[in-house]
């Protein structure tokens, strides 16, 4: 069902695009060679073009070009041989040159594609407009004195994709989903590490509203979200917002707002800019970047199994449903752990371990699958345990929570604690007969027809024996002797 907002008049549609801003996995920045690494002492990452001395001149880092290009080629769009990087002019405190260094008409990737995974296990394609490289600035520090703004550069020139999308989604979920999504592949792809936290991956979102049908509304930008839950909610409030606007007899101004995830609410921060406020115009400073196609078929020649491509190969190869593929390539490293636990073995029995035991004990602990302390040889190898009917069902959950608890073998874990499945039907059947023996009156009523019963026995069987009796025999034997 469509998302819409009910107003006084009517419902209306909302109408999103975003633009994310990547950070670029790289040692060294876009034009210097100064180092990236996160969470080093203020301005201790900053060399002499970075801080705009005069006389220096950038000199591009081939391989934040490498990790654009194949970013581009990870999202099915086209890569433009030749591309310009344009100054982008405006002053602000952590930009020490007054200008940023990036991409305005002529971006290096072009139109491309993303396939949402929907929460109701449906799809649907998202446009990508453009992706450009540009330098990020410098941080403000506003809380580190009570009447002055500290100014930190080692984020100066850093190497930032922008990532442009149509506006093609219709809600908040929708939003999400792209966002997820994008994160999945920057991470297969090794170009963005999608760390929202660390403002590696930072959202601008573009919101309108509109009448079903009607041309598109004025739009506001909502700035730097760090987390995807904060674009879900800035969403909400500023379509809400707007219709409440339109619906007063008012209008939208086209402006720059900043969330406010405290209060829950988006305010405004300035007039929305246009292009020509920024005056760009090509760097006088650099070449315009020209690609070789065999430079771009060699990254092309190394790009990993993409997500969607591992999802339609799960459902075929491992008989997955949809819905449990997506989880399972959701990241790279929980499909590959995914592909260890199967190999060899039932692929749906493995996804229901995998997804509905692991994954869902690591949640609770906030840990990921790089984290488990069940490895996924372990996890296959209590399976293997399973199948040859060493475990029931019910003894391995035991096992698994040892496992988890202990990070022991399974194999350990059953002979220490004795645990091997009974599969001696004659110690099945003098357990049947105790509990047959101990409930007479039971046995006759189940004779006279309360055929529901036979839950009781079982249940009853499998009490007597610890859990550790083959529940297949039990039903087996224990059928035949209610008969009498």
């Amino acid at each position: 069902m469509a998302y819409r907002i009910e107003g006084e008049t009517g419902a209306w549609e909302v109408v999103i695009g975003l633009e994310v801003h990547a950070q670029v996995i790289s040692n060294a920045k876009l034009f210097s060679g100064a180092a990236t690494a996160f969470g080093a002492a203020p301005n201790s990452q900053v060399s002499f073009v970075d801080a705009a001395f005069p006389g220096m001149l950038p000199v591009i880092n081939g391989f934040c070009v490498e990790q654009a290009v194949k970013t581009g080629l990870g999202l099915k769009a086209k890569i433009n041989l030749r591309s310009i990087f344009d100054r982008k002019n405006y002053f602000y405190a952590d930009l020490p040159a007054g200008y940023q260094i990036s991409q305005y008409k002529d971006p290096i990737v072009g139109e491309g594609t993303i396939v949402l995974d929907l929460p109701d296990g449906s799809t649907r394609e998202v446009g990508i407009e453009r992706l450009h490289l540009e330098m990020d600035a410098g941080k403000s520090l506003h809380d580190q004195h009570p009447s002055k703004t500290y100014v930190d550069l080692n984020r100066a020139g850093v190497a930032l994709m922008e990532i442009v999308s149509k506006p093609d989604m219709r809600s908040p979920d929708e939003a999400a989903a792209y966002l997820r999504k994008l994160r999945t592949i920057l991470r297969y792809l090794g170009t963005c590490d999608g760390n929202m936290e660390e403002g590696s991956m930072r959202c601008d979102i573009n919101v309108s509203v509109r009448k079903p049908g009607q041309p598109y509304g004025t739009r506001t930008e909502t700035k730097n979200v760090n987390s995807i839950r904060f674009v879900q909610q800035a969403i909400e409030y500023e379509a809400q917002r707007q219709v409440e606007v339109l619906e007063g007899g008012g209008s939208i101004v086209q402006e720059t707002r900043l969330w406010d995830p405290n209060k829950g609410l988006t305010r405004a921060m300035r007039s929305k800019e246009e292009a020509h406020d920024y005056r760009y115009f090509p760097d006088p400073d650099l070449l315009p970047l020209e690609l070789d196609p065999a430079f771009v078929e060699r990254i092309k020649a190394t790009l990993p199994e993409l997500p969607d491509d591992k999802k339609a190969r799960f459902i075929e190869q491992y008989k997955l449903t949809p819905y449990d593929a997506g989880v399972l390539v959701a990241e790279r490293a929980r499909a590959d752990f995914y592909e260890e636990v199967a190999k060899g073995r039932d692929g749906k029995m493995a996804a229901n371990y995998v997804i509905g035991d692991l994954l869902g004990a690591l949640n609770k602990t906030g840990k990921d699958i790089t984290e488990s302390p069940v490895s996924a040889a372990d996890l296959g190898a209590l399976i293997d345990l399973v199948t040859d009917n060493t475990l029931s069902g019910r003894l391995a959950k035991d096992v698994f929570a040892e496992m988890l608890e202990s990070g022991k073998a399974p194999g350990v874990i059953v002979e220490e604690k004795g645990l091997r499945q009974v599969t001696d039907t004659g110690a099945i059947d003098s357990a049947i007969d105790q509990v047959m023996a101990a409930n007479a009156d039971k046995v006759a009523e189940y004779r006279s027809g309360k055929d529901k019963l036979f839950g009781f026995f079982v249940g009853q069987v499998m009490r007597a024996t610890q859990g550790k009796a083959n529940p297949a025999l039990v039903n087996d034997i224990l059928a035949k002797k209610l008969k009498g």
